[in-house]
């Protein structure tokens, strides 16, 4: 099985970071020509059972949050989001030495990026969405192909999950896991386990299970990634973990710097719109306890010929159309589709110069609400339709 070559999930925590936000980033790199829709999800249809994927399970008797969602649009679920209880979600692909029974990844379960919304609609808190993906993960497992027209293509989890207090790394193996807290500082993961001896949570039986399956001889310290990797992009991950370092080393980092991140294509973060795996979507989010959240997507592949435009939950917020994936064979939205023309014009430099001095307007738009909002001389309502403003801007741009 080859791998692929790219996907990154980042966070970077207090006090590295400017205004005491924790700021979350993620490229989604999925196969060539697969759309990847943003869309919005509020008061969604509920029975007593929920179909995902593949698999229907129990739906939650609790309420369930809204969501805003970067998914794949053959799927039920989604590669990354974020939930209007400032929790934010991505996840990772990675390849374990577990791959029989219940843990064959060949099987059609719930994928994890079906555990990504469930996560989000279901989670008040980075911790509460923890639980309960580890408690759906042991219940129904993981699995099935993860592309629409390759049967090869599956794989086991990695996940990040943030709020604005903390991080979670969570990693699986089958139905084992292992999760790390982290508190300050930064993180990243690509499509490898990193989960090593610093285990804040994991399944029950763990270390018995691993010393029956001959992977641990149950001596000395316990290693996660020792115990169940079966490879993984260990240089990107290395790359990713140099760039959120050289980005916080001043404490100051934001949004503008997860970008940048984001957009590296000599270490393989970034991936061409014309890549046999290219990066279709990007999101970028700052959590905030005190001030203002900011969402910011792309809702168009490869972020270095992109624009991030915000979004912000707001009671009454409104939504574009043109990032909603129609129900066709391609399934390409209006704004993937003149995005994919724009890319491949002889003016694509001079728009994509353009797209980047919007971003940087929404940027300053976004700071100056945050002063009014913090000093209460703003309402949250003016920015109901904040991304769909900025989604219509940049379709009314390519014409």
């Amino acid at each position: 099985m080859s791998f692929p070559r790219s996907c990154d999930t980042f966070v970077v925590l207090p006090p590295l970071t400017k205004n005491n936000e924790v700021i979350f980033g993620k490229n989604s790199d999925r196969p060539q020509n697969e759309v990847q829709e943003v869309v919005y999800v509020k008061n969604r249809a509920r029975d007593s059972k929920l179909k995902c994927t593949y698999v229907t399970i129990d739906e939650s008797s609790d309420p369930i949050n809204s969501v805003i969602l970067s998914k794949p649009a053959w799927m039920w679920g989604a590669e990354m989001g974020a939930n209007d209880k400032n929790v934010v979600i991505g996840n990772e692909a990675v390849w374990t030495n577990n791959n029989e029974g219940e843990s064959d990844a060949r099987q059609k379960r719930l994928l994890g990026m079906d555990l990504v919304r469930l996560g989000l609609e279901r989670g008040n808190s980075a911790e509460e969405a923890l639980e309960i993906v580890t408690t759906l993960l042991e219940k129904y497992g993981q699995g099935g192909p993860c592309s629409e027209f390759d049967d090869s293509h599956f794989y086991h989890n990695s996940f990040l999950i943030a709020d604005c207090k903390e991080a979670w790394v969570l990693e699986t193996s089958g139905k084992l896991w292992a999760a790390e807290k982290i508190t300050s500082g930064y993180r990243n993961i690509s499509n490898g386990l990193t989960i090593r001896t610093k285990i804040d949570k994991h399944s029950e039986g763990l270390h018995e299970k691993a010393e029956a399956m001959g992977v641990w001889d149950g001596k000395g310290q316990f290693d996660f990634t020792n115990c169940f990797s079966s490879g993984g992009d260990e240089k990107r991950q290395k790359e990713g973990e140099r760039l959120l370092k050289e980005g916080s080393a001043t404490a100051a980092f934001n949004v503008k710097n997860m970008f940048n991140i984001l957009r590296c294509k000599e270490n393989g973060i970034c991936r061409s719109c014309d890549d046999t795996f290219p990066t279709q979507g990007s999101q970028v989010s700052s959590l905030s306890g005190s001030g203002l959240s900011v969402h910011w997507f792309t809702a168009t592949p490869d972020p270095s010929v992109s624009y991030f435009k915000p979004f912000v939950f707001t009671p009454n917020v409104q939504v574009s159309p043109f990032t909603e994936s129609p129900n066709e064979p391609k399934r390409e939205h209006l704004l993937y589709k003149l995005h994919a023309k724009h890319v491949l014009t002889s003016n694509s430099e001079n728009i994509s110069k353009v797209l980047r001095e919007m971003e940087e307007g929404c940027l300053a738009e976004i700071a100056d609400f945050t002063k009014r909002y913090t000093a209460k001389l703003a309402s949250i309502n003016e920015l109901d339709g904040l991304m769909k403003k900025c989604v219509e801007t940049e379709v009314k741009l390519y014409g």
